[in-house]
């Protein structure tokens, strides 16, 4: 009986330890779960990807209202991570956008809002519409050539003429692929390399349309 009774004492203050253990070891887990956002998912977010969901329709058919988008920041902006001045890490961009390249960037006069266009004239090119046909002036092409817009431009997609515009060494015009119902650089005017996020990398959603770029 006393056997008993000192073996059921014995086993109460295992279970207290093992409780205690327990509790530690939750602990423990939920520290490696925060490790693991600071090094690994918080500077994946910030530095590599961004989320997006499409609105509207300047960019149709290519990118259709309420479609899941996948954006490439890295290398295409300047990003600050760090939890005080004295603690963070900046990378400067060094990566360029190309022609043609399908990026989100925030809109001069509402910074808090993100369009969707593609790009059409780099920094130090000129840009003009003739007769529906986009013209690119340039160092290459001082005289000018006809974009081929082909790949995402309908043969019924109409673009109105535009007189010639110039691109300072830091600007990018951005068009929607539905010109006719698109608010982009022939409106707002050329957009700042400061104010690009990213590339369009892949369409997540919906599944069927799943798509790499």
């Amino acid at each position: 009986m006393m056997k008993n009774d000192q073996s059921d004492v014995s086993m109460g203050g295992g279970e207290e330890e093992a409780e205690y253990l327990g509790i530690g070891g939750l602990l423990l887990e939920m520290g490696k779960v925060f490790l693991l956002a600071v090094v690994i998912i918080i500077p994946v977010r910030v530095f590599l990807f961004q989320p997006f969901f499409v609105q509207g329709s300047s960019m149709e058919p290519n990118f259709e209202d309420g479609q899941y988008l996948v954006v490439s920041e890295f290398g295409y902006k300047e990003t600050t991570l760090g939890f005080s001045d004295a603690f963070s890490v900046t990378v400067d961009a060094f990566r360029n956008i190309e022609r043609q390249d399908v990026t989100v960037f925030r809109y001069p006069k509402n910074p808090e809002q993100f369009f969707i266009k593609r790009v059409i004239g780099l920094p130090g090119e000129s840009v003009e519409i003739l007769r529906g046909k986009v013209i690119i002036y340039n160092e290459i092409h001082p005289d000018g050539y006809v974009l081929d817009e082909s790949a995402y431009i309908g043969p019924g997609t109409f673009t109105q003429d535009m007189p010639r515009k110039d691109l300072q060494d830091d600007e990018y015009f951005v068009m929607g692929d539905n010109r006719m119902a698109s608010y982009d650089s022939r409106s707002i005017g050329p957009i700042n390399k400061n104010r690009i996020i990213g590339r369009v990398l892949l369409r997540a959603w919906p599944a069927e349309r799943f798509s790499m770029y």
